[in-house]
């Protein structure tokens, strides 16, 4: 499949303070033979249930309102950290690399790395913790692993995929 352009969209990142929506914009691939279908780019830093590679169907972009079609296989990696994370990120960056992982955001405080789940949950989450251990008051999560409603409940979308530790 090839893409024939790029575009911006919002996608529901979740609630303020205030009960308000907050967007974060999110770039995608638009397929050149289903035009209302889009490839997310890079793993987003806020919104759930997302990883770079995913296919959404776009059903109203006024609304942030998408339908996941497929998904890649990349597990989203988020860390999050009280200080700058600098350091961290010229560690952690080049261990994921070598996994054959990506760094697809990264701010002072937040790196967002894409994973493919075929290296395995045991591998990843062993690279995290040790990376880490010198850094405690950065905590890292997956994006997409777990029910965006209540947090916990794995969606288990990696059993479709072939090899897991």
């Amino acid at each position: 499949m090839k893409n024939t352009k790029k575009l911006e969209l919002p996608f529901l990142a979740g609630l303020d303070n205030n009960d308000q929506p907050v967007f974060e914009s999110l770039e995608l691939e638009v397929l050149s033979d289903r035009p209302d279908h889009a490839r997310l780019i890079k793993s987003p830093v806020l919104a759930r249930n997302l990883a770079a590679g995913d296919t959404i169907k776009i059903i109203n972009p006024n609304t942030a309102e998408y339908e996941l079609v497929a998904r890649s296989g990349n597990l989203c990696i988020r860390l999050f950290g009280k200080d700058e994370l600098n350091n961290l990120e010229q560690v952690l960056t080049s261990a994921i690399e070598k996994l054959g992982g990506s760094l697809d955001n990264k701010t002072n405080r937040a790196l967002v790395y894409s994973v493919h789940i075929s290296i395995g949950f045991r591998k990843i989450e062993l690279l995290l913790d040790e990376a880490c251990r010198d850094y405690p008051e950065t905590v890292w999560y997956y994006g997409n692993v777990y029910d965006p409603e209540d947090g916990i409940t794995p969606l288990e979308w990696w059993l479709d995929f072939d090899r897991l530790d």
